[in-house]
């Protein structure tokens, strides 16, 4: 038994690399699956972050290809991010639907009014309802959904330059092939 209790630590380390070797050799986390992929944008009936008394649903999407952006103020890698997607918006005219997501509606809007704002228009989601049913992780998160309303794209993290020409325009470019097709 004493012999026992000697390989016990070693045994302990060997399971503890073996599971920290797991863990550092998965995928990049901006690729977290999603069981939304090539599936209906959620059905939903909430206000708008700008203008309270007005309520949109699911009907906003019908017939174009938008990005939907989820951020939140208390979000610094959402602040990280703006830039691009006001570069992204400007330059391509891609809508682009925001998600306030789990914030304090005034605060956001100082935030849109300080630093302007990329979006068509913004989906408030104090509880995070709408987050919950698209799987979201936390702020940042962006998704690409087609003409159809279908969810053709996730990703987890701040959209660069980089993540946007290598990510994002293979799968607008894969979007716009099919529907000249």
């Amino acid at each position: 038994m004493s012999r026992l209790k000697l390989f016990l630590p070693l045994g302990l380390f060997l399971i503890l690399v073996g599971l920290l070797y797991a863990g550092f050799s998965l995928d990049d986390p901006a690729r977290l699956p999603s069981t939304m992929i090539d599936r209906d944008f959620p059905s939903f009936e909430m206000s708008q972050l700008e203008d309270p008394d007005t309520m949109v649903t699911e009907a906003i999407f019908g017939g174009r290809t938008v990005l939907v952006n989820v951020w939140a103020t208390w979000c610094p890698t959402c602040k990280a991010e703006h830039a691009e997607l006001q570069r992204i918006q400007e330059e391509t005219g891609l809508p682009i639907i925001g998600i306030n997501y789990k914030d304090d509606a005034d605060e956001a809007r100082a935030w849109l009014a300080r630093y302007g704002s990329p979006y068509e228009f913004n989906i408030y989601d104090p509880q995070g309802r709408l987050g919950i049913e698209l799987g979201v992780y936390g702020a940042p998160e962006t998704f690409v959904v087609d003409a159809q309303g279908r969810i053709q794209f996730k990703w987890v993290g701040d959209v660069n330059r980089r993540v946007w020409n290598n990510e994002f325009l293979p799968v607008l470019q894969a979007l716009e092939d099919q529907a000249a097709l």
